[in-house]
């Protein structure tokens, strides 16, 4: 793996998930797709999960920052998503919260984004990780 691979985590999750689930979920896709922890140089959601305990817990851990992004800032995000959920849609008004959020990130860092690991479920998570691309 190259040294300047950078990669972007999206998590959506449900009220009160805690770190421990999402560090799970994350370190398992990591290990599936063969990607180092070390890449990881920030966490993404929704603006509505801007204070959930989990996510600024999980940031805490990996010394990375948690962003957020509003909806309306994901819109324009949505041809790219290999999912759209209306269970997801009628809680956030997102099609996607991880995709979105992932793919949101890179653009703000990197100038560009793809997605390089597509939605992943685990309980009341959902994780994805995009770069530049």
């Amino acid at each position: 793996m190259p040294d300047s691979l950078a990669l972007y985590a999206g998590i959506g999750c449900r009220k009160g998930c805690d770190a421990a689930q999402l560090s799970a979920l994350l370190s398992q896709t990591l290990e599936r797709h063969g990607l180092p922890l070390s890449a990881v140089r920030a966490l993404a959601s929704i603006a509505g999960k801007a204070r959930e305990p989990g996510l600024l817990a999980l940031a805490g851990q990996l010394q990375v920052p948690l962003l957020v992004f509003d909806v309306a800032s994901l819109e324009d995000l949505q041809p790219l998503l290999s999912h759209r959920s209306a269970i997801a849609f009628a809680h956030s008004g997102c099609w996607g919260v991880a995709e979105s959020a992932a793919l949101a990130a890179a653009r703000q860092v990197e100038g560009r984004c793809a997605l390089r690991v597509t939605r992943q479920v685990s309980g009341p998570a959902t994780l994805a990780l995009a770069w530049r691309g």
